[in-house]
């Protein structure tokens, strides 16, 4: 059975850091991806970020991203999304969430297991 853990989240302030994590059992790092998405109240849920754990190619879904940054520690079988200089509106329900595929393959087919989320609160 794969279970996904997210948690890391809090309330900061404004122009503040959090780092996420996401800890993975039933699922071994390499196996495939492992993503990030958010989903803000009253709004749709969207993808943040997704690693491909064979290779660690990271990809983001605002291109030009500079404020995130997704990782993998393989030996803690754990991916980390550090946010910084985080605004209102990363105010969100985090989730973490994998599949047997690549990113690429996700954009097209979806992740295969999720989390619960943690939520993300950015005080302005």
């Amino acid at each position: 059975e794969v279970q996904l853990q997210a948690f890391g989240g809090g309330t900061v302030q404004a122009g503040g850091s959090l780092r996420l994590s996401c800890a993975a059992s039933g699922f071994t790092l390499g196996d495939g991806a492992i993503g990030w998405f958010r989903q803000a109240p009253g709004k749709e849920r969207e993808g943040v970020s997704c690693i491909d754990t064979n290779n660690g190619r990271a990809w983001y879904s605002d291109p030009g991203n500079v404020r995130f940054t997704i990782s993998q520690d393989n030996a803690k079988n754990t991916v980390y999304l550090q946010m910084d200089s985080l605004k209102p509106e990363d105010t969100a329900v985090y989730y973490c969430s994998a599949a047997r595929r690549s990113c690429e393959a996700v954009r097209h087919y979806g992740m295969d297991y999720w989390g619960k989320g943690t939520l993300v609160t950015v005080s302005s």
